[in-house]
């Protein structure tokens, strides 16, 4: 067994990409094999120390950190089996969805739908359900057909529809409750060109249409900018083509300048000086014009992120939808808060993950974001409030304030979830703060 090999940093700090979050593990390892990953947790259950895998630590909660063994992913990448016949590919956890989605374009194939970022690893956006936006194809999560899961006595499982089904419903969005991921199977699909027609619309025109606009395109989101009455949307279509991607003269001046340099400026200002958010505003929401342009997948579905933020989204059912977002405009506009960064709008269909925020209902995310280092209690608390009015469930990896009493009644499946954990980890050997608050210990 190769478990020398493992890297191992016996006393460190490591802090999330948006610099909320800090720990410092007893220990750091980096396993580059399923064995190996196997053998580290058998060692931790032996010497009395938690575990917990952490990815690219593009979570906002705490939900990685420990002050026992931390698991570093970045030696276990790649590709470990590709089916074009049966449709699926097969990764390492620690595999970036960067990673996966060229190495799936060099073959031809795609995701059905992914989210806006392609930083984090296969294992950590799954496990805290990322999602883009769908009216018929769904989170991440939704399209694993199998995985593979290191429980707490280094058993390796498979799991699957036909495998280990009840491990694998829950397993799919799994919190790292219940083990360590070691790999995933995805299905996919030959390779496609998305139409993008990005434009500007008034918020009040998207609150009466949402609903058509939501049924009349493969992929519909927008931005509301506080303190406006703008809006920029994204309707994203499958095209016959011909491919016609954005000009790498237009592409950076919107992408890279506008949405991140000036941005990134215009925020700073506004952290300094906030009676100037307003205005800024106003100005930030008319500077992406209106363009189309049609390209694969996921360089449609993707956009660089380079300023750092906080933010907290809840899914809530889609019928209500408009009625949250009102709520949250009028609560903006009579309480003196200074939003400088857009609300997102995005949506999707009810699936069967019991911890999936669309499970069983068809679904609208609503997240707020301010920018890193502006206060961002007093507006977070305001949305939320908002959005437990409405059944309400927080994304995993994004603040909230919610507990086990809360979230078990708005999963109806929590106590499946629950009982899945008992049965593969009833030591706990895979908790933490963050997991003792959201599921109870």
């Amino acid at each position: 067994m190769a478990v020398r090999t493992v890297k191992t940093v016996r006393s460190s700090v490591w802090r999330n990409w948006a610099g909320n979050v800090m720990a410092r593990p007893t220990r750091i390892v980096a396993p580059s094999s399923t064995q190996e990953l196997a053998e580290v947790v058998r060692r931790a259950t032996a010497e009395g120390l938690k575990v917990k895998a952490v990815g690219t630590g593009h979570s906002f909660t705490t939900a990685a950190a420990t002050d026992g063994l931390l698991i570093r992913p970045h030696r276990m990448v790649g590709v470990r089996g590709l089916d074009r016949e049966g449709g699926t590919v097969t990764v390492a956890a620690g595999t970036s969805l960067r990673q996966l989605n060229e190495t799936l374009s060099a073959h031809g194939l795609s995701l059905a739908n992914m989210g806006d970022i392609m930083e984090q690893t296969v294992a950590g956006a799954t496990s805290t359900g990322t999602h883009g936006t769908g009216r018929d194809s769904a989170s991440i999560a939704a399209q694993i057909k199998g995985l593979e899961l290191v429980t707490a006595d280094g058993s390796v499982l498979r799991c699957s529809a036909e495998e280990n089904p009840e491990i694998f419903a829950a397993a799919r969005i799994g919190l790292g409750a219940l083990g360590v991921v070691s790999e995933i199977t995805f299905g996919v699909e030959p390779e496609f060109l998305l139409s993008a027609r990005e434009e500007p619309m008034p918020f009040d025109r998207v609150m009466a249409d949402f609903e058509q606009l939501v049924a009349e395109n493969e992929h519909f989101e927008f931005y509301w900018f506080p303190h406006t009455g703008n809006c920029n949307t994204k309707r994203n279509n499958r095209s016959t083509g011909p491919a016609a991607p954005v000009g790498r003269v237009s592409g950076w001046v919107d992408d890279e300048l506008l949405s991140n340099g000036i941005f990134q400026v215009a925020c700073s200002v506004g952290r300094a000086v906030p009676a100037t958010i307003p205005g800024i505003a106003k100005i930030s929401s008319r500077a992406l014009s209106a363009r189309t342009y049609t390209d694969i997948p996921y360089k449609v579905f993707t956009s660089p992120r380079r300023v750092r933020f906080l933010e907290m989204e809840y899914a809530v059912p889609r019928e209500a939808a408009v009625t949250v977002l009102r709520e949250l405009k009028a609560t903006v506009e009579r309480s003196g808060l200074r939003v400088s960064f857009p609300v997102e709008v995005r949506t999707a269909p009810a699936d069967d993950i019991p911890l999936s925020t669309a499970s069983g209902r068809d679904t609208a995310y609503i997240a707020v974001h301010l920018y890193r280092g502006t206060p961002h209690r007093a507006y977070f608390t305001a949305a939320e409030q908002i959005m437990i009015a409405h059944g309400g469930r927080p994304h995993w990896g994004k603040l909230h304030s919610r507990d086990a009493d809360y979230l078990a009644g708005v999963y109806p499946r929590f106590g499946e979830f629950a009982a899945v954990r008992d049965r593969l980890d009833p030591d706990r050997l895979f908790t933490n703060d963050y997991l003792r608050r959201v599921l109870g210990d």
